[in-house]
């Protein structure tokens, strides 16, 4: 059977093979490598404020690393540019966040962000956020999928969505939000949610623990197969080659041994 491994149709057939199984295991090495989710950055490192402006750029994407990070910011509200937010638990009781535009100085067409500026029980018409220069120092968190729903009477958005307010606010936005925890004036007077008599929120760092993604692990474990399968398949095409070989070869020495012996008992004499 090793001569007939050697054909070289098999030796073609056989580096595809390995070349697929290769193509497999590299597969499966990037579903394993993604089944065990990057941890959250150190809290050593996210609960020490850092400017918005150098952490995170307008028009781009959150990721993990830049999220649950303390971040401070001058500017000042869109005066206008204010919703509710539904369904936000505070020590264990449903109400609103009240959410304002941020526009964020330094940043590059006048961007803003959304800011939670505290909670409420009541869907009531919020406090105005307050005027002027601002400083502001609070958690930097992606934004919330949009939720869609007939409108039922709730004034409240159903989700913080950033796309959301992008369109309801018409004004470029930062892809994240910050939940406020210190607002101030350039003099230092309070301008945050107790000034404005609403209840603070207060969003802790993410938990440490990695996660297992068990169905990336599974298509790891699937893609190892499909690669041993690779390698088997040629193997029993390479052996079933053989066999049709060896059942010619048998069939010409019986029709060999046919010709060879007389069948006529006066050919015998």
């Amino acid at each position: 059977m090793f001569k007939t491994a050697l054909k070289p149709k098999w030796i073609l057939a056989l580096v595809g093979a390995l070349l697929a199984a290769s193509g497999f295991v590299l597969l499966s090495q990037w579903q394993f490598s993604r089944s065990q989710d990057a941890p959250p950055p150190p809290v050593s490192t996210t609960e020490s404020a850092v400017p918005l402006t150098s952490h995170f750029k307008p028009a781009t994407v959150m990721f993990e690393s830049a999220a649950d990070q303390v971040v401070s910011a001058s500017g000042h509200f869109v005066q206008g540019k204010q919703v509710l937010v539904r369904n936000r638990l505070q020590d264990g009781v449903k109400g609103y966040w009240v959410v304002a535009a941020f526009e964020v100085d330094g940043a590059p067409k006048h961007n803003t962000i959304p800011v939670v500026r505290g909670w409420q029980p009541e869907p009531t018409q919020p406090p105005a956020a307050p005027a002027g220069e601002l400083d502001l120092t609070g958690r930097l968190l992606p934004t919330e999928a949009p939720i869609d729903g007939k409108p039922d009477g709730d004034p409240g958005l159903k989700s913080l969505s950033v796309a959301q307010l992008i369109n309801i606010w018409d004004i470029p936005s930062y892809s994240g939000f910050i939940v406020a925890f210190d607002v101030a004036t350039p003099a230092g007077a309070d301008a945050g949610a107790s000034a404005a008599g609403l209840e603070q929120v207060n969003v802790g760092p993410q938990p440490q623990d990695q996660e297992l993604n068990w169905l990336n692990i599974f298509y790891g474990i699937e893609w190892v197969v499909f690669a041993g399968f690779a390698v088997f398949l040629w193997w029993r095409l390479v052996v079933d080659d053989y066999r049709r070989e060896q059942e010619d070869l048998e069939d010409d020495l019986a029709a060999a041994h046919a010709t060879s012996t007389p069948t006529n008992p006066e050919d015998q004499q």
